[in-house]
């Protein structure tokens, strides 16, 4: 079976750009401890990544757009207007 392809999101707010990259789940791997992560979104900034969202395949892109705006502004920044 073939990997699914990434995803990218890029979205202004104000004079800022954010950058969305969505990843594959990843198995729980206990040489490393790392835990199973499912398939998500990561919001990617100065070469590190943050978990966002799961990631949804097909999702329309206006809900996608706005629940990652609704991160950014529970998470990163209030990009609410005024």
């Amino acid at each position: 079976m073939a990997n699914p392809k990434s995803e990218q999101r890029r979205l202004s707010v104000g004079d800022r750009e954010f950058h969305f990259v969505s990843y594959e789940e990843r198995p729980s791997n206990t040489r490393r401890n790392e835990t199973a992560l499912p398939a998500m979104w990561f919001l990617m900034r100065a070469g590190k990544r943050w978990p966002v969202m799961p990631h949804v395949p097909g999702q329309d892109l206006l809900e996608l757009d706005r629940a990652l705006l609704r991160w950014l502004d529970e998470q990163v920044l209030d990009v609410r207007p005024r």
